[in-house]
């Protein structure tokens, strides 16, 4: 039993409080910025008020882009953005449970040793790895390309490891019952372990496709074309540090747009999580 206590609870909402105030207040701020023009975003008394510019500068930044350095418009790099991602993490899942279902469910010679090996790659992401993976890439002529943004970051030792753990949960039962119906591992696969792995694919995806938005470094390489580069890389082209004033009204509403996507594929995958979490009850 739980017992309520005045002065704790009063702590540690005010705690929280604390802890949303901070949180937000940076993104109260960019959405602000995002109303006004630039002179007044950098002068020092931009006013705690929504601006009278909202509709120009995010009409801007969506359909026309910045005028001194990244021209190319929001939209289209938050298509590239959203494409990336949901490549990513469609791909990184689909890679995950696939290895994992072999790595539990098949007797092979050396089946530990290959879940080892997958392991020991997350001590080698792209980072590391980033020339030999762009001189690939650059050789089977990947770059400025939707898979050249996609292909070399699917390979997930995260993923097989999750859905491995969750698979060695599935009771041993469930699969002596679908041999007795005379499934094959195809249909065991798909009729038993997908369903029950809808909440682990449903994290796993908010997961990778945080990740997949949020890449910069490798986006940043292989893109030389204005056309296919990410959200990430033109805001980080917005703030350019240069004699000229920076258009913070316009990288502002692109910080704001950026934001979107994510929140988005959150409160989805969440619905669908508690969905998965209610019928696995039942």
């Amino acid at each position: 039993m739980v017992e309520h206590r005045p002065l704790t609870d009063f702590i540690a909402y005010a705690i929280l409080t604390l802890g949303v105030f901070i949180v937000a207040f940076p993104v109260y701020l960019a959405l602000i910025a995002s109303t006004h023009d630039a002179a007044t975003v950098v002068g020092g008394h931009m006013p705690a008020t929504p601006g009278a510019q909202t509709l120009e500068n995010y009409y801007r930044a969506i359909f026309v882009g910045g005028a001194r350095t990244s021209r190319e418009p929001v939209a289209n790099m938050l298509i590239n953005s959203f494409v990336s991602a949901i490549g990513i993490a469609v791909g990184k899942i689909f890679i995950s449970i696939l290895s994992a279902y072999a790595v539990v469910y098949f007797r092979f010679p050396f089946r530990k040793t290959a879940f080892w090996i997958i392991f020991i790659t997350l001590m080698l992401p792209v980072e590391v790895r980033i020339y030999p993976t762009y001189k690939v890439a650059a050789d089977l002529r990947l770059l400025n390309t939707y898979a050249g943004l996609i292909l070399p970051l699917i390979a997930s030792a995260t993923g097989t490891l999750l859905f491995r753990q969750f698979f060695m949960t599935v009771p041993d039962e469930l699969l002596e019952a679908s041999r007795i119906d005379g499934a094959g591992p195809f249909r065991f696969f798909w009729d038993t372990l997908l369903p029950l792995s809808v909440t682990t694919m449903a994290a796993l995806f908010v997961i990778q496709f945080i990740y997949g938005w949020n890449q910069y470094l490798w986006p940043l390489l292989i893109t030389t074309q204005d056309s296919m580069q990410t959200i990430v890389i033109g805001i980080k082209k917005m703030l350019v540090t240069t004699d000229e004033l920076a258009e913070w009204q316009l990288a502002m509403a692109t910080a704001v747009l950026a934001m979107l996507p994510p929140v988005a594929v959150v409160i989805f995958m969440q619905r669908l999580f508690v969905r998965g979490l209610v019928q696995t009850e039942k």
